[in-house]
């Protein structure tokens, strides 16, 4: 399979699952300013949204968006324990979580990266990070992953967004356990992987 991304986009969310799930799959580059792959592919042709993830499996298919994609990979490689069983209470929470971030982080981390969001807009949507912020900040002072006592695709999926304060200069420094949950996930060997393998690290 092929995972189309961007150098610390929102796919690195996936690509991290995929590392942690030990999962075989070749990394294609997308450049979002001209809309090609680094072999010159349009990518509207791969995803006609042209924005990514997308993953396109041995057989052909195509799925795109983040939470679809790490939901997945995950149940690629049960054993990774990732995402909980299917049916269960742990798995529709999971879930919960993921839409939480997808909703109320991702997207509103999404327009800080315009230059043509007003000032206002920009404290506006500042502000609502902050009290997301908070809201980890806590959960976080008692466990060390936000699911509870193991790593999940919700690590994966918070981290890579959270990781944008530093494209953003957004400081997180108020939030002391929620900085020490981002040097804990940037520590994990397959973190570092799906990171170094983008060009984020070293």
């Amino acid at each position: 399979m092929k995972l189309y991304y961007t150098p610390g986009a929102c796919s690195l969310a996936p690509h991290i699952v995929a590392e942690e799930a030990g999962l075989k799959y070749d990394l294609v580059k997308v450049d979002l300013g001209t809309h090609k792959t680094e072999s010159g592919v349009d990518y509207y042709s791969i995803n006609p949204r042209g924005y990514v993830p997308a993953l396109v499996l041995d057989g052909g298919a195509t799925v795109t968006e983040v939470g679809s994609l790490i939901e997945y990979l995950s149940d690629q490689n049960p054993s990774a324990g990732l995402m909980p069983a299917v049916g269960s209470l742990d798995r529709v929470q999971t879930r919960s979580w993921i839409v939480f971030i997808a909703t109320e982080i991702h997207k509103t981390f999404a327009p800080l990266f315009s230059p043509k969001t007003p000032a206002e807009m920009r404290e506006t949507l500042i502000a609502r990070l902050q009290t997301r912020f908070k809201e980890l900040d806590e959960r976080l002072a008692t466990q060390d992953w936000i699911m509870g006592a193991h790593f999940s695709v919700v690590d994966a999926y918070a981290f890579t967004i959270l990781n944008w304060s530093n494209f953003i200069k957004l400081d997180l420094s108020d939030y002391s356990h929620l900085v020490s949950y981002m040097a804990r996930v940037a520590a994990r060997p397959a973190v570092h992987a799906a990171m170094k393998a983008e060009g984020l690290v070293q």
